[in-house]
């Protein structure tokens, strides 16, 4: 895990509050800087799927 070429998310805080993202061909595996230990990994078509989702409000009363 550690020789991916993470990307951390624009959206990410001064106070370590970052989401990072890597991938391998139709893998791809998400983070949170502050505790690299932990990996989701999912494949394009399922982040494709749920970013859609989540872009259309589908998640959005976890947040509320």
């Amino acid at each position: 895990m550690h020789q991916l070429n993470w990307q951390k998310s624009s959206f990410s805080s001064d106070q370590a509050n970052c989401v990072e993202i890597a991938s391998v061909g139709e893998l791809v595996y998400i983070r949170e800087s502050d505790d690299p230990a932990h990996v989701v990994t999912t494949t394009r078509t399922k982040l494709d799927a749920w970013l859609r989702g989540a872009k259309a409000g589908e998640f959005d009363h976890f947040t509320a």
